[in-house]
């Protein structure tokens, strides 16, 4: 379950990342770049204090 956390928040982060490369080369429109990113931020936010969390549980 863990690796899962881990898998989807690094996708967030990649949502965060790649669309504004995109939008700077002109390959897609400001709106689906600010829909990537909103899809994107909801997916770290939500996924990494999980996965974080745990870290910090088994590390104690």
């Amino acid at each position: 379950m863990r690796l899962l956390f881990i898998i989807l928040s690094f996708l967030g982060l990649a949502l965060t990342v790649v669309p504004s490369c995109f939008v700077l080369v002109g390959a897609i429109a400001w709106k689906t770049h600010t829909q990537l990113m909103f899809v994107g931020m909801i997916l770290w936010f939500f996924t990494a204090p999980l996965w974080i969390k745990a870290k910090r549980k088994n590390a104690q």
